[in-house]
Parts: C-alpha cells; structure tokens; sequence
C-alpha cells in the first residue's frame, strides 16, 4: 500500500530565507528614514554667561519662528514684569545706602519703599496693586535714584529701563504684556530649557542654559552631538560686574568661560558662532564710560563703536587653538527682532554649510 505525503509548499529553508530578506529590507528602509530624519535636526547648545542675552534670544526664537506667546504665558510675563520693577528699586535702595546716599525727599521715600516691601507677587489673573504706582513713580524721579542708576554696573542691576519710561501703561486694568515688554522682562535660568521650531526643511533643537556659574555643572548633559555651539557674550558688559560676584568683569567671565568651552571634544566638528549681544548699549555707553579705562590695552577711537566691537571679537578669536576653524562672529541686539532675523538666518546658511550638506544634497 502506498501513502502519498501532503505537500509542503516549497523550500521550507529558502521560504525562510525570503521572509528574513524581506524584514531585512523593511528595518533598513527604517534606519534610512531615521538617518535622513536625523539629518534634519540641528541641535544647538546656546551659552554663555549670565545676564548675556541667551534667553532673549531664545524669546525671539519663539515670536518668529512658531507661534508666539499665547494668552496664559504673556500672563505669567506679567507677574515677572511686576516682580522685577519691585525687585529692582528694593536693590536700588540697598546700593543707594552703601553708596552714602540719601533721598532728596526721605519722609516720602520711606512710605514709597515701605509700600513696595509690603507688596506681594501678583496671581496669574491680577493688574499691577494700584497703591504701587505713585511709589514707583515718586522713586524713580528721586534724582539720586537716577544716580544710582547709572552706577547699576556696579551691581549688576537689571536694565529696566523700558519699563520705566512707560509705566504708566503696566498699571492698566487690562494690561496684557506686548512682545517687546516679553523680550525685556528677567527671569533667571535655571535648569535646561528647550525651544523647537522649523526653518526651511531643518527642524531646530535650541537649549539654553542657566549662565550663573551655580548653573553650569548642569551644561554637560547638552554636549553630546551638537552641531552648533552659539555662544553669547554681552558687549555691554565691558564695564559691568557679576549678580554673583561684584569683583567680578562680566566680559572677562566671558572670555574666561569661552575659552573654557571652545576646545571640548564634543565642539571638534561643531560650528562656533559667536554673538556679540548688546550692541545698542554699548554703543550708548562708550563716551561716558571708554573701553580703554576698562582694558588699557585698547588702542581704538572711544567712540568708534565698530573698532571697539572688532577689538573684543579679536580677544574672542585668539583663544581658539584650532587653527583651520573659523568662529563665526555677530553683532546683535536681542531685542531687536528685525536683525535677528537677519542674523538668524546667516547662522542657518554657516550651519547647513558646514554640517548638513552630505545629508540634504
């Protein structure tokens, strides 16, 4: 008696073989599509030292490359605006005391300050305290106020100014802050902020950074696979000292911390681009307070704004100890949207030149 076998339907071993082929297939076109994303993706690592512009930077980031700031955050802008016109006339009144000076006006200067050491934070919801205004007011027209003002690089103190010379408005019932006052208002960083956002066909991964030296253990985490290092240094701060230490020069921290970051291993293949925020301020400031006072070495005009600027870029350049790498230098301001923008889009064209080309052609 013969038994006829069932059919097996081929080759079990080549059927085996023709389905690992075609996962095969199926996990390299995923790797290609992950490299090609990838490929799109530019990290850049935004330092620098504290009060140098970063986060305003990453501020403009926002206004012009997504949308904006909605509704519930330019509320929240508007509790740091609150908190730093007390703050900052509280710092005032310290350093007006340890400069030896007085109020031209104390009995009335006593209730001002009083009023503004009684005032707490605002809710998310609330206007400025009315009861507020006329202390604000009556001190800032303190003409030894004024004076301590111009001192402010002798503290650190906040520019403020902006908001000042227009108080009047953020006391409105329904003030809501406009993107010049979201550009202006502090708040210290702290931690690792992330701000994302398109620019052609990249997608822009953007970190900044506490820059207050507490902050910069936190920095190293950012390193890995960066391709761009934008580092920020406030030309304004030529004559200013440290928030955390009044011995200390705020170009000279800079220079020091460049210096300290430039020759990384992680930076070898990164694009180094250099900001010189500020540039309005510095150039306000040149004929009251010269360079040369501050670093005798300069040999430039005191008012010649490009030579000072190009004096300082130079320090910059000669702590780069990798000759055939360029640091792409930029004067900016950071509160000025328009050059931004302009700048921006220069680091883009550096960037895609030096890192993406082999990926996008």
């Amino acid at each position: 008696m013969c038994l006829r076998l069932p059919k097996l339907g081929g080759n079990p071993l080549a059927r085996s073989t023709s389905e690992e082929n075609k996962k095969n297939a199926e996990i390299e076109k995923i790797l290609r599509k992950d490299k090609k994303d990838q490929a799109k993706k530019v990290k850049i690592l935004l330092l620098g030292a504290g009060e140098s512009g970063k986060s305003t930077i990453l501020k403009q980031m926002r206004l012009i490359h997504t949308e904006g700031f909605p509704l519930h955050e330019r509320k929240e802008v508007r509790q740091v605006i609150f908190s730093n016109l007390v703050v900052a006339f509280k710092i005032i009144g310290d350093e007006m005391r340890e400069l030896g000076l007085s109020y031209e006006n104390d009995a009335a200067a006593s209730k001002y300050e009083e009023v503004l050491r009684d005032a707490e934070d605002i809710g998310i919801n609330d206007s400025f305290p009315v009861e507020c205004l006329p202390a604000m007011k009556g001190l800032w027209q303190d003409p030894n106020v004024q004076l301590t003002m111009k001192r402010g690089n002798e503290y650190a103190l906040h520019d403020n100014i902006h908001f000042y010379s227009n108080i009047d408005r953020l006391f409105e019932r329904e003030y809501i802050p406009n993107d010049q006052d979201i550009l202006r208002s502090r708040l210290r960083t702290t931690g690792i902020t992330e701000t994302l956002f398109d620019l052609g066909q990249l997608t822009y991964h953007m970190f900044d950074v506490g820059g207050q030296r507490s902050e910069r253990k936190k920095w190293v985490h950012c390193f890995e696979g960066v391709h761009c290092l934008l580092f920020v240094a406030s030309l304004s701060g030529y004559d200013e000292c440290l928030v955390e230490d009044k011995t200390a020069n705020q170009m000279n921290e800079a220079l020091m911390l460049f210096e300290s970051i430039l020759n990384l291993p992680w930076f070898k293949k990164s694009s180094i681009i250099l900001f010189l925020n500020k540039i309005d301020l510095f150039k306000a400031k040149l004929v009251e307070k010269p360079v040369r006072e501050f670093f005798p070495d300069y040999t430039g005009a005191t008012e010649d704004v490009h030579a000072a600027s190009e004096y300082f870029a130079n320090k910059f350049r000669g702590l780069n100890r990798t000759p055939d790498r360029e640091i792409y230098v930029h004067r900016t301001n950071a509160t000025d949207t328009n050059l931004l923008k302009i700048t921006m889009q220069s680091v883009q064209d550096t960037i895609i030149q030096n890192n993406l080309n082999r990926y996008i052609l």
